[in-house]
């Protein structure tokens, strides 16, 4: 794929962690996880990091250390805010194929247990189904690819996946 990197976006839960790193080993990459970047960069935990700084803190801190990712041949999935920092993602697209991974809202909410415990950038007093339609023209917006997840295994997201980037090269 000549040094192109894969972006997987979406919200939390929809399995960007996990069909990343299968698509890594496919692919023969490396796989990128930015919330680890960022922990990394930071020395604290997401949910440490948003505590401390807030949700605009946050998101500046995450638009900063991505704006600045420079990786080749990765899959690198991204947290669920990444789409609130242009710079973040005008750099992740400039060297690879942005994918969003879309699954309905009740889906997603029938996997979105516990959502204070994953870090997840919502604002306090705000629904999930706020945050989703919020967020979703942001991930249409940015996405070369949408893969629509409803009723597929992760061996079938992948499978989706892999049949897209065959067609989009």
């Amino acid at each position: 794929m000549n040094g192109k990197n894969i972006i997987l976006i979406g919200m939390p839960a929809v399995g960007k962690s996990t069909v990343g790193v299968i698509l890594a080993k496919l692919l023969g990459y490396s796989f990128v996880d930015t919330d680890l970047v960022i922990q990394k960069s930071e020395g604290k935990l997401l949910k440490n990091i948003i505590a401390k700084k807030g949700i605009d803190g946050f998101i500046e801190t995450e638009n900063r250390i991505l704006s600045k990712l420079d990786t080749v041949n990765s899959v690198i999935s991204t947290g669920g805010s990444v789409i609130y920092g242009d710079e973040a993602m005008k750099n992740l697209s400039r060297n690879g194929i942005v994918i969003y991974l879309k699954l309905d809202y009740n889906k997603l909410k029938y996997r979105l247990h516990n959502i204070k415990n994953r870090g997840v950038v919502i604002r306090e007093g705000q629904s999930l189904s706020s945050l989703y339609r919020e967020r979703a023209p942001l991930y249409e917006k940015y996405a070369d690819i949408i893969i629509d997840e409803n009723g597929c295994s992760i061996e079938k997201t992948v499978n989706k996946i892999m049949d897209s980037l065959d067609s989009a090269l």
